[in-house]
């Protein structure tokens, strides 16, 4: 009786045991290999001791290149063609249906200033410098798919080296022009949830149905800036540690910081796309008003009622704007 009890008892203690033996025989006996464990730590960028200086230098082989390799050809440049290019036909396809968006009521004869001498160089300095960093950085992302069958390979490596060095010498000046910039736009380009949020859900008249109130700077104008301001701090941060690898940053880091450069940059020219389609040839009498300072009266009051309404007092003939004796605060429109 004594030995029932106790080989039923075992069988009670041992049968939950079992489905584990089970698992633990069926599962393949693994070898540590001491070579193939240096390997996986050597391919995977693990820092080692080296008596040579640099921040990799105990690095001794690292994936992450291919990693880096495979992102940029199969995911940034076939993504970024799309997102580009699609923003292309989009404007192209709505100038072709819409076409340039006039003064309703044609021009006035009499002039408003909307923007001051400094603000338009400060505008244009930081367009220009804008424009070469993203045409080399473009040159240097596509020119081998784009320019080795026109240029031929040398005729690319001359190109691609030329836009290297004019993309890291013109880098350092952009980043000098985005806080300048950011501070002088700032006060007008903070939004107005009221007025802002209407101009957003009647996408601005572009679609029909009459343009919305707006101030100086309407919505559309306001999220462009805050792209560009916000774009251009990641652009800059991550260029700067891309021109100067002497202060010590590691691989690893250097190219995060060119994932973040590329989609912030991609994303940035994406948005300046519909900045230059509005600012000239979409919206007539938008581009003097960075060349010359003033807009049109009839201008002002189509495209920026609310701001119309605080300077109208301030309107001037053309002939007075053109001496240079016009636009001051008080200044009275003609009878």
């Amino acid at each position: 009786m004594v030995q029932i009890v106790a080989l039923m008892l075992g069988i009670v203690l041992i049968l939950p045991l079992v489905p584990y033996a089970i698992a633990e025989l069926a599962s393949p006996i693994v070898v540590p290999n001491p070579g193939s464990d240096l390997w996986r730590d050597v391919r995977g960028a693990t820092q080692g001791v080296s008596q040579a200086g640099g921040t990799d230098a105990g690095v001794l082989i690292s994936d992450l290149g291919e990693k880096w390799r495979a992102y940029r050809v199969g995911l940034l440049a076939p993504y970024g063609a799309l997102i580009l290019g699609g923003m292309i036909g989009i404007f192209v396809f709505y100038f072709l249906i819409r076409g340039r968006i006039r003064i309703e009521d044609g021009r006035s004869g009499h002039l408003i200033r909307r923007y001051t001498s400094l603000e338009m160089w400060v505008h244009w300095f930081l367009a220009i410098s804008f424009v070469i960093l993203a045409l080399t950085g473009l040159i240097l992302l596509y020119g081998r798919w784009v320019l080795i069958p026109v240029l031929g390979p040398e005729g690319f490596h001359v190109t691609a080296n030329i836009s290297k060095y004019v993309h890291n010498y013109v880098g350092p000046l952009f980043s000098v022009l985005i806080p300048i910039a950011f501070l002088m736009y700032i006060k007008d380009s903070l939004f107005n949830i009221r007025v802002d949020l209407a101009w957003f859900l009647r996408a601005g008249g572009y679609l029909g149905g009459g343009e919305p109130s707006s101030e100086k700077v309407n919505a559309g104008q306001k999220t462009w800036y805050w792209v560009a301001m916000l774009g251009g701090a990641v652009i800059v941060a991550s260029g700067l540690i891309l021109d100067f690898p002497i202060f010590g940053q590691g691989r690893e880091l250097m190219q995060l910081s060119h994932l973040l450069h590329t989609i912030a940059s991609i994303f940035v020219i994406a948005f300046f796309f519909v900045h230059l389609y509005l600012a000239t040839v979409g919206v007539e009498g938008a581009f003097e008003s960075m060349t010359t300072g003033y807009v049109d009266e009839n201008w002002a009051k189509q495209h920026h009622d609310l701001w119309y309404e605080e300077v109208q007092h301030t309107a001037v003939d053309e002939e007075t704007a053109k001496g240079g004796g016009a636009g001051m605060v008080g200044e009275q429109k003609p009878a």
